[in-house]
């Protein structure tokens, strides 16, 4: 098959036109701590900060801006886990056009419920997007709606290019572009549109290591289905790639990288301690890439931070997921005599050695304990892995016998 031709820099820079007054020009923000990290600038472009908290609305607008009267008339249908559902929602509600998104069961409720706060009705469906897209795909059939695909058209890639442009106005001097990817459309356009002004700068995909389509894809020369995925990064779990991002990122990105579960949950809660930031597992994956390894990115450094609609409730969990990966949160099982006074001195040890203890739970029915002994299960924060392995460290000097497979060093 013959692949579709790149999208051109005459439509980038008439998608940019068309967001006039539409999408915002998010702000590129120095990052210190990072830039210590590597050893030279690293910028973040904001797109967490965008309407709808991602660059979803700017392909989303370009591509419904193209319907016809009669197109608008039928109304559109769109398939997303929320970030490309809101940006469809907005762009019908500001174009006057009728919109059904299917979203897969389990889809944020904040990004739920945003989506039908721009006048969208949401229908559930599946329990990932590609089950949700096939769905919506045959809705389009069977009511003539026009699909507003959530990576795979011409004018989505244009529209999400419009993010290179920026990039290229508010950071001339960026060697290395990290991006978000799952679909691929944000990739690929921003490839498209940095490679078309500056082929010298690298641009690197990055998708996380549970839903990773396009390191097998590439590698197969073709777009190639993922049999299953498993990540909390759910705004680029995309099972298979596009054909049009497909062929851009082929040609014009430079490498595609993974990103583990640990990493991606590192990178969110650095953001938010040290750059301020609220980011969503998908948009802090280009700042996973650079903690895991910051000697292989060509400074300045852009990282693109593509989203930032996270659950309240799932950032508690994503913020204590990374700080015990981050070796700040101690998980640890201690064994201690079953007598009066035997939990105040273990407390007393974790208190002297500075760790903060957050929840105690006593097992006192499992067959592997002897009669005077009580397990004591502890939670406990830690000034990072240095300092858990000291508190570590005393505990045992002191006779305490500790299981540390509950989560800690």
């Amino acid at each position: 098959m013959t692949a579709p031709a790149p999208v051109t820099l005459a439509e980038i820079e008439a998608a940019a036109e068309q967001l006039r007054g539409v999408a915002i020009a998010t702000p590129i923000e120095d990052s210190r701590w990072l830039s210590a990290l590597v050893g030279g600038p690293v910028l973040l472009k904001c797109e967490n900060l965008q309407r709808t908290g991602s660059f979803k609305i700017r392909g989303a607008y370009v591509r419904m801006s193209h319907l016809s009267a009669e197109e608008r008339a039928r109304g559109v249908v769109a398939a997303s886990a929320g970030n490309h559902a809101q940006g469809v929602a907005l762009a019908a509600q500001l174009l006057g056009i009728k919109a059904t998104v299917f979203m897969p069961h389990g889809a944020p409720i904040p990004k739920v419920n945003a989506t039908r706060g721009y006048g969208a009705e949401v229908v559930f469906h599946g329990a990932i997007l590609d089950e949700a897209l096939v769905r919506a795909i045959a809705y389009a059939e069977e009511t003539g709606a026009v699909l507003i695909h959530p990576f795979d058209h011409r004018d989505i890639v244009a529209g999400q290019a419009t993010c290179g442009l920026e990039i290229l106005q508010q950071a001339p001097q960026a060697a290395t572009v990290l991006v978000p990817t799952g679909g691929g459309g944000l990739v690929a356009g921003i490839a498209l549109a940095i490679k078309s002004v500056r082929p010298d700068v690298r641009v690197v995909g990055v998708q996380a290591e549970g839903a990773a389509a396009y390191p097998g894809s590439l590698a197969a020369g073709a777009p190639v289905a993922l049999d299953s995925m498993s990540t909390m990064a759910d705004g680029i779990a995309v099972a298979c790639p596009g054909d049009v991002p497909f062929a851009a990122i082929e040609e014009y990105v430079d490498e595609v990288v993974t990103v583990s579960e640990e990493s991606i949950s590192r990178a969110l809660v650095l953001l938010l301690e040290r750059a301020k930031l609220v980011v969503e597992p998908a948009g802090a994956v280009a700042v996973a890439a650079i903690l895991d390894r910051p000697e292989a990115f060509g400074t300045p450094t852009v990282a693109v931070l593509s989203g930032g609609n996270v659950d309240p409730l799932l950032l508690t969990k994503l913020i204590r997921y990374g700080l015990v990966s981050a070796g700040r949160y101690l998980n640890i099982a201690v064994r201690i005599p079953d007598r009066p006074g035997g939990l105040a001195r273990l407390l007393t040890e974790l208190g002297d050695a500075g760790a903060n203890v957050l929840e105690i739970v006593h097992e006192r029915t499992s067959g592997s304990l002897h009669l005077d002994e009580v397990e004591v299960h502890v939670q406990a924060e830690t000034r990072g892995p240095e300092h858990a392995e000291a508190v570590l460290a005393r505990l045992r000097e002191h006779g305490y016998r500790v299981d540390t497979s509950e989560g800690a060093p």
